[in-house]
């Protein structure tokens, strides 16, 4: 070890917020680190962004660093801890480790998004241990809300590091594995320099209810159900999928699945064994031929998206398959935050029709993939680390992280956000740089930041919309003919009942003969007084200032 050698620690997205999970690790004097990422997440656009597809991090900080960058470990198949890679990977070109289930979904989504980028992924199981520049890495199995997740034991000659990913204490799991109290005991008593740990249930007392408890539940509605049941739950959830199966299996009832992302879930898992025991799932067009009290539909949608299949259902736009006065819609899931106004529209939608819902305010139908406050203590006796750092959340909740590690007795727990640059050893933690950091955005086939994409005019457009206006002048500098004026996005009349596009061309008239035609040479100029004049209008008329492309040619 060389004396300048130190361990640093730097989130590029999910240390502040939730989404976007990517962290990295470097090792070496700081002119020449090496660099190892844990997981490459994306987020999901809100209405802010329209037209958005996904938001990615920015990784431009990786620009002079790449040659140092000696591997990428995926902790689990999340959209926020993996769903980024197909996208950012081809700049960076690096060596993969994942589990056989991220490394299937992987491929599922290369197939699915027609994507040419081509992976290669070395497996990386529970157990494992790979060595990847200066860093040996083992990975320890968790219990999440997903198949074969992992936390990380990164070892350097400055200590080790815990790097939690997502995770739980479930001791009666619907799907393995339990998370490995006894490596992690164990991890301790050889000792902890740091503990990385996932924040997203800190404000959270007590213990998650298992799973069992949870299949318990969902087994007596479904007994006590009359009509068709559905369930509506993330895809990714192959425990809770198992759950239902089970459960409905002992009510005497037949499973559909519905929507895309669910069956290539399945199919995954029962590429890789982690379906077995569980019947085969009925085909869509076999549902019409079932008795309603014979049948379970699990279905993707719990976060209110369009295009799934509950909004559908609730619409009634379903080909083979609709619900009816007396059945029941289980939302087995929570709302993540900035949803929770779409899934009620859905709500609000089945309501309508006459169907049931139930939610997990009304009955244990859920539980989170998430630790709460006495399982993180659980996690601090096990490993007993010198340093906690807070990760995978908001302010709110990287800030009640921090107080519960500090009253649990953590000596040092430094303030972290994206971008900074904590040095974890030798010596105090502390935050010793700053790195570039932030989001793009991929919307459509193209990848670019927010200037790039246009999404600031995008989203101006979406509130005021836009006047295109074609002027020709002849060589007099009069008109050749009437000017075209075409309104996108405005009301269509005026308070009066006049048409805004005809006031809009009396404007575009004025506003050029009120130039004396010896000025109208400069067309620069007449170009810049018709749309100030159309803007002007419009805001007099409607109070706001539509967006004006004046195309003004001299013949």
């Amino acid at each position: 070890m060389a004396q300048e050698d130190e361990l640093v620690f730097l989130p590029l997205g999910g240390v502040g917020e939730i989404g976007m999970n990517l962290a990295l690790y470097g090792y070496g004097p700081k002119a020449n680190r090496q660099w190892i990422m844990v997981d490459c997440g994306v987020t999901f656009p809100g209405p802010d962004l329209p037209g958005v597809d996904l938001v990615l991090p920015d990784i431009r900080f990786l620009a002079k660093e790449r040659d140092r960058l000696k591997g990428i470990i995926i902790t689990h198949a999340h959209e926020d801890h993996y769903g980024a890679l197909n996208d950012l990977w081809p700049g960076l070109k690096v060596p993969v480790y994942a589990s056989p289930f991220t490394a299937g979904m992987l491929e599922a989504k290369r197939d699915y998004e027609r994507s040419r980028v081509e992976i290669p992924v070395t497996i990386f199981k529970q157990g494992d241990r790979i060595h990847v520049g200066p860093f040996e890495i083992e990975a320890i199995g968790v219990n999440h809300s997903i198949p074969e997740p992992m936390s990380l034991a990164i070892k350097t000659p400055l200590g080790t590091v815990v790097h939690t990913g997502d995770w739980k204490i479930d001791l009666e799991p619907s799907l393995g594995p339990l998370t490995d109290e006894t490596r992690f005991r164990k991890l301790g008593d050889d000792g902890v320099l740091a503990l990385i740990c996932d924040s997203t249930n800190a404000l959270r007392d007590g213990v998650s209810p298992s799973e069992r408890e949870v299949s318990e539940s969902l087994t007596k509605i479904i007994e006590a159900s009359e009509g068709r049941v559905g369930i509506t739950t993330f895809s990714s959830n192959v425990g809770r999928i198992r759950s239902i199966a089970r459960a409905a299996e002992a009510a005497g009832r037949e499973v559909l699945l519905l929507g895309s992302s669910m069956k290539r879930v399945t199919d995954v898992a029962r590429d890789i064994g982690l379906m077995e025991g569980i019947k085969p799932f009925i085909a869509e067009d076999e549902f019409g031929y079932i008795p309603r009290d014979k049948v379970v539909v699990i279905l993707t949608g719990s976060q209110g998206e369009p295009r799934a299949a509950l909004a559908k259902i609730a619409r009634d736009e379903m080909r083979n398959v609709a619900f009816t006065a007396g059945d029941t819609i289980i939302f087995s899931s929570r709302a993540i935050p900035g949803n929770e106004k779409a899934i009620n529209d859905i709500k609000n939608g089945l309501i309508e029709q006459g169907i049931h819902i139930i939610t997990d305010s009304e009955a244990l139908v859920h539980v989170s993939g998430h630790p709460r406050r006495h399982e993180l203590q659980q996690m601090y006796g096990w490993v007993r680390p010198k340093i906690v750092v807070p990760v995978h959340g908001e302010a709110a909740h990287l800030t009640a992280h921090a107080e519960l590690a500090e009253q649990s007795g953590i000596g040092k727990v430094p303030r972290v956000r994206n971008g900074d640059v904590l040095k974890l050893a030798p010596g105090e933690p502390e935050v010793v740089d700053h790195a570039p950091f932030g989001r793009i955005f991929k919307d459509g086939n193209l990848i670019g930041d927010f200037e790039e994409m246009g999404i600031g005019e995008r989203r101006k457009l979406a509130f005021v919309g836009h006047v295109a206006v074609s002027v020709l002048l002849d060589s007099r500098y009069d008109f050749m003919g009437d000017p075209e004026v075409e309104p996108f996005g405005l009301p269509q009349f005026d308070d009066e009942g006049e048409d805004m596009g005809d006031t809009l061309y009396d404007a575009i008239l004025g506003a050029v003969e009120s130039i004396p035609r010896a000025r109208r040479k400069d067309l620069e100029m007449v170009r810049e007084a018709v749309r100030r004049a159309v803007r002007s209008t419009a805001n007099e008329i409607w109070g706001k200032k539509p967006v004006v492309t004046v195309f003004l040619t001299k013949v």
